[in-house]
């Protein structure tokens, strides 16, 4: 269907309403046909829940909508025909981006590169090597912005010009800031020459709650990841898991034990990751890639929640909710009801502000 001004509008307002995410945004859609329909909605639904509700302001969309313009962004949303395909293919995938650039790059088969923002000095040149091979033989480098590896994978990304695979950058900001500052001017050029992506309002500076959701699209967009240089626990291993999840390959280039920025990396291939050493690695292992990976590296993948259908009603659930998550599956046995209904329950607490979802398909209530 063709988006109305009023139905973007709505779609803003409702992403940017309280308590509402990717998976409860897009439950309400699958319900209420419109997010105009949605948004009347919500009030009543949070009352069921147990909570009053307001959703969010229509001048602070109307001000955000015109922030966007004055930076020569605009909104990409998840049913237009330039979304990108792959991250549409994941679970919460964003309903809503905010872009910079040319959005056909995103089309293209995409490669991530992430690593240590405290990276060496030899990885950093790895990085931009490989960045620069992989983009000359037409594949699209996919990074954070960061500093370190990810910043070198987009230099060297950008080296190959006009005639490469070209590069996404995805910021955990909004798309008006630049962080870190030092990276303003490749910022810049990637807005020119590539794509910039945000998924957080124009405006919001980059806490550190908006790493993993930056992680998980950058993870979305590529047909698969490669580590360069990582230490344990870091930002880069999250997005190594989350392409695992979805079911993509997995690559990390080997370190030296001695270095505990190597450690991650080494923990990703022992854990079935496929060891790459050269750029043609990555290239046999991406070329004609249709959705099975050589790589063994996988966490469980999240469980899928059933939408709420729109002739459902809300089944009676509450008492049977404590502050321990349990399976929705559980929730669905012990009820009696059907799953549709009991998710039409869960969707009305989660907007009334009083449940959490959590890995696995588990809920609880607020603490």
């Amino acid at each position: 269907m063709t988006l109305t001004r009023d139905e973007a509008f709505a779609r803003i307002r409702l992403l940017r309403s309280p308590n509402i995410g990717p998976v409860t945004y897009a439950q309400l859609l699958r319900r209420f046909g419109t997010a105009a329909a949605a948004l009347a909605a919500l009030p009543d639904m949070a009352a069921r829940g147990g909570a009053p509700y307001r959703p969010a302001p229509e001048d602070r969309i109307a001000n955000e909508i015109a922030a966007v313009k004055r930076v020569g962004a605009r909104y990409l949303f998840h049913d237009s025909p330039d979304y990108p395909a792959l991250l549409a293919q994941t679970d919460g995938a964003p309903p809503i981006l905010t872009v910079r650039g040319d959005a056909g790059v995103a089309a293209r088969p995409a490669v991530a590169i992430v690593g240590a923002r405290n990276a060496s000095a030899a990885a950093v040149k790895l990085a931009r090597d490989f960045a620069l091979a992989l983009a000359e033989a037409g594949l699209v480098v996919v990074s954070g912005l960061a500093r370190g590896i990810d910043g070198a994978a987009h230099r060297g990304a950008l080296a190959a010009g006009s005639g490469g695979g070209g590069t996404v950058g995805v910021i955990a900001s909004g798309i008006d800031i630049a962080y870190p500052p030092e990276h303003r001017d490749l910022q810049e050029d990637i807005a020119t020459h590539g794509l910039l992506i945000a998924e957080q309002p124009p405006g919001t500076e980059p806490l550190a709650r908006h790493f993993p959701s930056r992680n998980r699209i950058i993870a979305g967009l590529a047909a698969g990841t490669l580590v360069v240089e990582a230490a344990p626990r870091s930002g880069s291993l999250i997005t190594a898991r989350l392409a695992g999840e979805h079911g993509r390959e997995v690559m990390a280039i080997p370190g030296s034990p001695l270095d505990s920025r190597a450690h991650g990396c080494n923990q990703l291939i022992r854990d079935g990751a496929v060891l790459v050493q050269s750029a043609e690695d990555v290239i046999e292992l991406l070329a004609g890639f249709a959705g099975t990976p050589r790589s063994t590296f996988r966490e469980a993948a999240p469980v899928p929640a059933v939408i709420a259908q729109p002739d459902a009603d809300p089944a009676d659930i509450a008492a049977l909710l404590t502050t321990a998550p349990v399976a929705v599956d559980e929730l669905i046995r012990q009820s009696g009801e059907s799953a549709a209904a009991v998710q039409l329950a869960l969707l009305e607490l989660e907007i009334a502000g009083r449940l959490l979802r959590h890995a696995g398909g588990r809920v609880s209530l607020m603490a």
